[in-house]
């Protein structure tokens, strides 16, 4: 109960002083999306209504979890193993409900986990297995109390997406397994202290509660119509606004080596990186990476 308590206070939807919803990522069609999380529930409990709508309009997304969420109970009756075991078959349930269409769990001990090369080797695997064009997990950098598995899957993905996935000697070993280097386009951290993109989930809010719901051993025998009535008093303490799950964006430039054809001028691998970064402004706001 207390864990449900926590977890529901810091959910990172906004209704009150929210901008209004940033223009959609995939206006030319469904894009591939991986949602890269420590724990069983974090992704509904962050961006369970973003998912639901993202699978709605044909999107393709995949869940990685870090942990099986091992030491997530006061009850003593569990061991590690029945809990993870338990926590696996909820989070598949959760993806059913909200149209995911595969989980990996990766099975680092729950609390442990550590952004070391060995994490983020796994993680550029996957990238270079699923290549997803957008990747959403938590942001590893925000300031505060928090879970240090949260701070550790944040890191370790940031630095996952670059370099490590784009550039073919990062973790060549994947290359002999027929995994080529892959670009991601698009980065959203959840969590934020400062986010910039906001998605409007009012339409799939029941799909997240009924997600949640599949988290039956973390949310102390609470019903829908009780999560419903705590999320309706939560709007009711804020203005009038739209209700949605807000993120910080990244958008990843393409390196001039990628973009340079062979032979040409280096003045044109220039223009050509310039031409491609045109344009990506969300009201001018998110932030860049590459080189």
């Amino acid at each position: 109960m207390a864990r449900f308590d926590r977890v529901f206070r810091f959910w990172p939807w906004r209704r009150s002083s929210a901008p209004a919803p940033s223009e959609e990522l995939g206006q030319d069609g469904p894009l591939t999306a991986m949602v890269i999380v420590a724990h069983p529930d974090d992704a509904e409990f962050l961006c369970g209504g973003t998912v639901a709508k993202w699978c709605g309009r044909g999107w393709t997304v995949y869940y990685v979890l870090a942990t099986s969420g091992d030491k997530g109970t006061h009850d003593s009756s569990f061991s590690s193993q029945e809990l993870a075991a338990i926590r696996e078959q909820e989070q598949r349930e959760a993806c059913r409900v909200l149209g995911v269409k595969e989980v990996v769990f990766l099975g680092h001990p729950d609390g442990f986990l550590e952004a070391d090369v060995e994490l983020r080797g796994e993680i550029v695997r996957l990238l270079r297995q699923y290549r997803p064009d957008v990747v959403l997990t938590w942001d590893g950098f925000r300031p505060g109390f928090n879970h240090a598995d949260h701070r550790a899957i944040g890191i370790a993905v940031r630095d996952a997406i670059y370099p490590a996935v784009r550039d073919h000697l990062y973790y060549p070993e994947h290359a002999e397994e027929g995994l080529e280097a892959h670009q991601v386009n698009e980065l959203l951290l959840a969590g934020s202290d400062e986010p910039d993109y906001h998605v409007d989930v009012a339409a799939h809010m029941e799909t997240k509660l009924e997600a949640i719901l599949c988290h039956s051993s973390q949310l102390g025998g609470r019903s829908r119509e009780e999560l419903r009535r705590l999320w309706e008093e939560r709007m009711r303490s804020s203005r009038n606004g739209r209700l949605t799950e807000s993120f910080k964006r990244v958008t990843i430039r393409r390196s001039m080596r990628q973009v340079q054809p062979p032979g040409a001028p280096a003045e044109v691998g220039q223009q050509q990186a310039e031409q491609g970064a045109k344009g990506q402004g969300s009201e001018g706001k998110e932030r860049q990476a590459g080189g």
